[in-house]
């Protein structure tokens, strides 16, 4: 993670539990937040087991957020993750194959890469203002949702092959 002077005085604590689809983050000056899979896995290629907004809650300090996803389909933008919190709209959002940019308000923060094992990196835009919030809620997504995606492109081109194969 890059340096937060006088934001974030530690690198948050993530615990990732794929088999229940729970993530909490939390840290020293963090806001604890908890994802957490209501219902049974639905899919393999998300770590917490579901883009289902349904079948999941979101909280923060103990408090319910609001989450909004798309299926995650061909585009990237359709990988997006959104929540509204204390005020403010945050996304998340790939931008190359192993990266998601977070956006709070619509103003860039920073990249996240988690590879769906619960370990995220983050490099903070430089002159960004990021608050404990940002960093908890964007580590919980990162490793919640995986980072990145394939452009459409290459994904068009997959599906057209497995048309064709025998």
């Amino acid at each position: 993670m890059s340096a937060l002077p006088g934001l974030v005085p530690e690198e948050p604590t993530v615990a990732y539990d794929p088999d229940t689809g729970t993530v909490t983050v939390h840290g020293e000056g963090l806001p604890a937040v908890v994802l957490r899979r209501t219902g049974g896995r639905a899919d393999d290629h998300t770590p917490v087991g579901t883009r289902d907004a349904a079948r999941l809650a979101l909280t923060v300090d103990g408090g319910a957020a609001g989450l909004t996803l798309p299926k995650g389909r061909l585009s990237r933008r359709s990988y997006r993750v959104d929540v509204r919190c204390d005020g403010g709209a945050y996304r998340l959002i790939p931008d190359s194959l192993a990266t998601s940019r977070l956006l709070r308000d619509g103003r860039r923060l920073g990249s996240l890469t988690c590879d769906g094992d619960g370990r995220v990196t983050a490099d903070w835009r430089e002159g960004a203002k990021v608050l404990p919030l940002d960093v908890s809620l964007g580590y919980a997504l990162a490793a919640g949702f995986g980072t990145g995606a394939q452009p459409m492109w290459v994904t068009a081109i997959d599906i057209g092959t497995d048309l064709l194969s025998p």
